[in-house]
């Protein structure tokens, strides 16, 4: 079904040089000053004890949470805009420079229909990548959300180039003119309490297994691209979705609710909304007394999960499956640091776990060298290649 393009509610806010970048991290790691840790497992959570209060800058289009509030000294930047960008790939290489020479880590995806990502470092830091951005004009109006950890949630920096920016798997979803009604979340209690609205939570299964909002339909998806299949199995006969109801949408920045409601509207779907800046909006701005939240929500960095006030939750990461662990998870008899977890311990080969024992060996004595694991071979071959 043709849907005609229409303009969506505006969304308002809610190396340089490779070897000097190596010894300045081996400086870090010699003085065991803001030392990444190799696992998130077993480890210091993030958060428990605030660090030093950041000098703190104010960022143009971003949340209410700013340097001159926060107690941490990690900026987390999570943006994304769905916008044309035909040159995406000539983006790449100047952005991947400019965040190395600011010591800013994360992933950012690129391609032709926006973009996409979480970054972090020091305020200063991230004011200079957001600036960058938001120099090319058709980047002028991307917002981002803020968060702030005592740790660097990230191991390196990765601009990655892509179909989409969010894989649906899908043509012609524009979600730039065909995105459904954006919900603030201070309105977005009263929507998603009409028992005539479908709440729908656009995650998958291992996200919403933590947490997500009271009423609300898990899809049970393993990947975005099973999304239209399920909105085709429910649209039949019977189906949650049978008779076009209202339904109502969520993710966790925002990005994916985006395209779900753009192709929702492509299959006739006419009152289609979704939240604003997602669950991490919400999160960030509607007091827990008054929240329909339940749980925690999972973050794709290695705070693994937040909760109210963006303050960091109680999960960890599977280092063997990369899925989040309770703390009941973690008591089970399945679960051996770094190389399996009740949900992946049938999953591996007895190659495959010891090739992980080995690698939580050289873990454990990184950490009681105080220096760091993951990333540095990367960051080697990287410096080997570039400097022969």
């Amino acid at each position: 079904m043709l849907v005609k393009p229409r303009t969506p509610t505006p969304f308002r806010p809610l190396q340089t040089d490779t070897q000097q970048l190596i010894n300045e991290e081996r400086a870090k790691q010699a003085s065991a000053k803001r030392i990444i840790s190799m696992s998130g497992v077993g480890n210091e959570r993030y958060g428990k004890k605030h660090g030093p209060r950041s000098p703190g800058v104010k960022i143009p289009g971003s949340g209410s949470l700013t340097a001159l509030t926060a107690m941490a000294n990690f900026l987390i930047a999570a943006l994304y805009k769905f916008v044309h960008l035909p040159d995406f790939e000539s983006l790449q290489a100047p952005l991947l420079e400019r965040c190395a020479a600011n010591g800013v880590k994360g992933t950012l995806l690129l391609a032709e229909e926006g973009i996409n990502g979480t970054i972090a470092g020091p305020s200063e830091g991230i004011a200079a990548i957001l600036g960058h951005l938001r120099g090319d004009p058709r980047l002028a109006a991307l917002v981002h959300k803020e968060s702030w950890s005592e740790k660097m949630p990230f191991y390196r920096m990765k601009v990655k180039l892509k179909r989409e920016i969010v894989t649906m798997g899908v043509p012609n979803v524009h979600a730039a003119t065909m995105a459904g009604t954006y919900v603030k979340p201070g309105e977005w209690n009263r929507l998603i309490d009409d028992p005539e609205v479908v709440v729908v939570d656009v995650r998958n299964d291992y996200e919403v297994s933590i947490g997500s909002f009271n009423r609300a339909v898990n899809p049970c998806t393993t990947s975005f691209t099973e999304f239209p299949q399920w909105v085709s199995e429910q649209s039949a006969e019977g189906g949650l979705l049978h008779g076009k109801p209202r339904v109502a949408m969520f993710c966790t920045g925002g990005i994916r609710c985006e395209k779900s409601t753009a192709y929702m509207r492509t299959q006739g779907f006419d009152d289609v909304y979704h939240l604003e800046g997602g669950i991490l909006k919400y999160l960030e701005t509607v007091p827990p007394e008054e929240s329909r939240w339940s749980g925690e929500c999972f973050v794709f960095d290695e705070r693994v999960s937040v909760v109210h006030g963006l303050e960091p939750g109680h999960y960890e990461f599977c280092r063997a499956c990369r899925l989040p662990l309770s703390a009941e998870d973690r008591a089970s008899a399945h679960f051996v640091e770094g190389v399996s977890c009740p949900h992946c311990h049938d999953q591996h080969t007895p190659e495959q776990k010891q090739r992980y024992a080995e690698r939580q060996k050289q873990v454990e004595l990184a950490r009681q060298r105080a220096e760091r694991h993951i990333g540095v071979r990367v960051e080697l071959k990287k410096a080997a290649k570039e400097n022969p």
